[in-house]
């Protein structure tokens, strides 16, 4: 049986490359990169490999990571590779009641841990866990509790490990793994109690690799990647696996805040985002325009109409742009486009993957007009990332691009979009009824995504399944936020904003008697519902006990805004089944003015 390709994917790399340039990340003490060579990247997963293997870590053993992206992310994962051990990513956002729920249900006896929030996370975790044996601390600037005794910091358990002690036995299990085996079990963002663990075997990864040889053949040793999203994220660790797989050198970004600064300091020549980045971008150039007058602001325009017309109402339907379209199109590539990308920090760009959320129509029509290679797709975390993506100069506006080779898509009932293939997860970890359910009875996937195909594209038209997904690509469970909330007792009524914005909002309608009773014992003036509703005090009351109920949850699924409603939702409206159920479509139309304000200010 063939051992696993990832298990020594580093040593083949290093024999091939030696110093080059493998990883960078980013010292912010000095504001300098610090180059790792392939030669030491493969010493260093060595080294974790002698070191897991040291502290008992056995073969398909979970191990947890919860940090946000450093370089010791990937020594634990290439290391835990070659020990034929699993590893569970973690947000470094997750909140202390996820990682508690994700730590039991996988058993996890070791946890890396990334900065102090994680660190004081995962030891108050580890006081209410039978399982959590030891925290492992990457940053030596993390202060441990006075009482622990038990953490201990990278550099400790690497010193073990280059001993190098336990090298048969890391070789032993090398030899001994197989594609079957599991590499990663990455849990879905939503309620803790019903995050489910996507396991994904060796074998999806390896034909991830394939599909992606096929779909991305530009991509080599040259690439600068800038790793922006997490790499918790299954699009990012994919992407990274496979940037790894085909030379390129990876600039790891810390903090995802500082994108805007790092992204100048690298140049990259690919990174793969949200859509959110690019809808930024439009939105600082549009208030560019907006401040520009006279022949500077004509110029402007007249780039980007002419742009339009050369790349998409002529290259994207396959014809040849006329040689003075052509022209003016390269005289506007020289200057203005060109001065666009040296301000974001992409002159160098070869192609930027973007996926996660659905890209609004005016930015993406705008990217291509430009000249910036987005490449639009699709996937899930149980499809090891793409199920389709588009390719330079091979797009259509609005669609998700064409399918990865090597993965089948059908369109099932109610026009869902159904999977097979060498990518799809086998189901989730130590949840048979919830992987049974996730697969028709002819093994087919189900995505929860309706769509269609249209000359050889995919199309996304809605989300069955009851997930919202903001625009940065998070996902959020509005049934979980809202019946932690619901009982308050100022709060008779809620439904969560979430989907494609940037953040949660929520519509409430208060319990008016309640409110009306806190008014008057405080000696509150109101003329009516309406005034009283829009008053600071009462505004900072639901502020007040939102944020205390909410705490529980991750940063990104606590609601941001809301708006306090001076009528119920009703069934005269078709705001309510007859059941008394919230139709969530019909709420967001007939509240669409009220909800889009509380997103005005953010527009930018």
């Amino acid at each position: 049986m063939a051992s696993t390709y990832m298990s020594r994917l580093i040593a083949r790399q290093a024999e091939k490359y030696g110093e080059k340039i493998a990883l960078k990340y980013r010292d912010y003490a000095t504001e300098t990169w610090k180059p790792i060579t392939w030669n030491r990247f493969a010493e260093l997963v060595e080294i974790t490999a002698d070191a897991l293997v040291h502290i008992g870590a056995k073969e398909q053993e979970n191990v947890g990571v919860f940090s946000q992206n450093k370089p010791e992310c990937l020594f634990v994962d290439f290391g835990a590779f070659r020990d034929r051990i699993v590893t569970v990513p973690l947000y470094a956002t997750s909140s202390e009641a996820q990682v508690h729920y994700i730590v039991e249900d996988a058993s996890i006896r070791y946890i890396f841990v990334g900065e102090q929030y994680q660190y004081d996370v995962a030891y108050r975790v580890q006081g209410l866990c039978k399982t959590l044996k030891q925290i492992i601390i990457f940053d030596p600037e993390v202060k441990k509790s006075a009482e622990d005794t038990n953490s201990i910091y990278f550099s400790e358990f690497m010193k073990d490990g280059e001993k190098g002690l336990h090298r048969a036995e890391t070789d032993r299990r090398s030899d001994a793994s197989s594609p079957d085996d599991l590499a990663n079990i990455l849990y879905t963002s939503g309620t803790t109690g019903d995050s489910k663990g996507v396991i994904l075997q060796h074998s999806n990864y390896e034909a991830a690799f394939k599909g992606h040889y096929l779909r991305l053949p530009d991509l080599g040793e040259n690439d600068i990647i800038l790793n922006f999203l997490p790499f918790t994220h299954i699009f990012e660790r994919a992407w990274s696996y496979f940037c790894l797989d085909k030379g390129c050198t990876l600039c790891i970004n810390l903090r995802p805040q500082d994108v805007q600064k790092t992204i100048k300091e690298v140049r990259p020549t690919a990174m793969c985002s949200v859509p959110r980045f690019w809808e930024k971008v439009y939105a600082g150039v549009q208030d560019k325009i907006n401040e520009t007058h006279g022949p500077a602001k004509w110029m402007m325009l007249d780039a980007i109409r002419v742009g339009h017309e050369h790349n998409i109402d002529y290259l994207m339907n396959g014809k040849e742009p006329p040689s003075i379209l052509h022209w003016k199109y390269q005289f506007y590539e020289k200057t203005i486009f060109s001065l666009l990308k040296k301000t974001i920090g992409i002159e160098n760009g070869n192609f930027f993957p973007t996926a996660g959320a659905a890209i609004p129509y005016k930015v993406e029509e705008f990217i291509h007009s430009v000249g910036i290679n987005m490449i639009a797709g699709y996937g899930l975390t149980e499809s090891t990332a793409t199920v389709s993506c588009e390719w330079k100069g091979d797009f259509r506006l609005g669609s998700v691009g064409r399918v990865l080779p090597g993965v089948d898509v059908r369109i099932g009932e109610n026009n869902e979009i159904q999977l097979k293939g060498g990518t799809i997860t086998k189901g989730y970890y130590r949840k048979e009824a919830r992987t049974q359910a996730a697969f028709t009875d002819d093994g087919w996937f189900r995505t929860g995504d309706a769509g269609y195909i249209k000359d050889g594209f995919l199309y996304l038209t809605e989300r069955i399944k009851d997930l919202f997904k903001t625009s940065n690509g998070k996902y959020i469970a509005p049934q979980a936020i809202e019946t932690k909330l619901v009982v308050d007792r100022y709060i008779d009524q809620i439904t969560i904003i979430a989907d494609e914005r940037k953040f949660v909002s929520a519509l409430i309608v208060p319990e008016y008697s309640q409110v009306e009773k806190y008014a008057r014992d405080r000696h509150i003036d109101y003329t009516d519902r309406k005034d009283l509703l829009q008053n600071p005090e009462i505004i900072n009351l639901f502020k007040m006990r939102i944020d205390t109920l909410q705490q529980e949850f991750a940063h990104y699924e606590q609601v941001k805004r809301f708006t306090l409603l001076p009528e119920p939702f009703s069934m005269e409206r078709g705001e309510l089944t007859n059941t008394l159920k919230l139709k969530r479509s019909v709420v967001a139309r007939n509240y669409k003015d009220i909800i889009d304000k509380m997103y005005e200010e953010e527009a930018k």
